[in-house]
């Protein structure tokens, strides 16, 4: 995720540098053709343009929100891993005690997860933390974060059935592994249910469109400065659309995307230091970028 406003600009700027570059080309042609070869064609009503343009900008306004509702859907739905994680961490630590290795095993839940979630290798991270009884109970599991999820329900049971523990403390931490299991399905729903096409490809090619039409019906008023103004019109589109691309995919491995790596990270510190043991360092922003 980008956290330095100055970087996050000159990412996107580059980007879409190209596509601007284009953009300024194709006006300067419709320039040229206009007033120094004199194509009468090239001369297009403004009016259609306008109103297209309007209804261009709403739908585009619409579609940002819906990437961005989903982005901050997936957030939210992390910040339940984290709370919900520190909770189990403190309930094992103060009622059932003596059980380092379930806490080992909540730290190395939120790397499991980011691991299935981005499709990205974290064996290294949930090796380093998993206990290896439990790492050779989920051998096999398709679904990693969730058979680590079975096994913490596990000890918790066979701990409070050895100490006598009290039904009512045995709901409650159970309580916490269901809110961890509905924020994990939360976050399986965003990622296997992609935007629908209205909101994905077909944004782009309107855009597109839009910049090829409207120096067209800007030629005959603006003239020779037709590329200025036509461009930086290009460009707020071209933003918008960049936007809200790059916030639909909230597990990409890009800029754009959360920081699921320093998220993990930071789960693992505060469930692992009750137990004493040394801790990694947190993982901070890279050249304005939070992994």
């Amino acid at each position: 995720m980008i956290v330095d406003q100055r970087i996050g600009l000159r990412i996107i700027s580059k980007e879409i540098f190209g596509v601007i570059l284009l953009v300024a080309a194709w006006d300067l042609i419709v320039v040229i053709l206009f007033q120094v070869f004199h194509q009468e064609w090239m001369e297009q009503p403004s009016l259609p343009t306008s109103l297209i343009g309007s209804a261009l900008a709403l739908f585009m306004g619409f579609r940002s929100n819906s990437a961005y509702a989903r982005w901050w859907e997936a957030r939210t739905l992390w910040g339940s891993i984290t709370n919900n994680s520190r909770s189990f961490g403190r309930q094992v630590g103060t009622l059932l005690k003596d059980r380092p290795d379930l806490m080992m095993g909540m730290a190395a839940y939120p790397h499991a997860l980011r691991g299935a979630l981005g499709n990205v290798d974290v064996s290294a991270d949930v090796n380093r933390l998993l206990p290896p009884e439990m790492a050779k109970a989920i051998a096999g599991w398709r679904n990693q974060p969730n058979a680590i999820l079975y096994q913490l329900g596990l000890g918790v049971s066979d701990e409070v059935a050895k100490k006598g523990i009290d039904g009512a403390v045995h709901g409650q931490i159970d309580r916490i592994l269901s809110d961890l299991a509905n924020a994990q399905g939360g976050l399986e729903r965003i990622r296997n249910t992609p935007l629908p096409m209205q909101f994905s490809a077909l944004p782009r090619a309107l855009v597109n469109v839009f910049c090829i039409v409207l120096p067209l019906s800007m030629v005959q008023t603006l003239e020779w400065i037709t590329p200025l103004g036509s461009s930086l019109v290009g460009i707020l589109f071209l933003v918008l659309d960049k936007s809200a691309n790059d916030l639909q995919e909230p597990f990409a491995s890009t800029p754009h995307a959360l920081p699921m790596a320093a998220m993990a990270r930071t789960i693992e510190i505060d469930v692992v230091q009750p137990t004493g043991l040394p801790l990694p360092p947190p993982i901070t922003a890279v050249n304005g970028i939070q992994p």
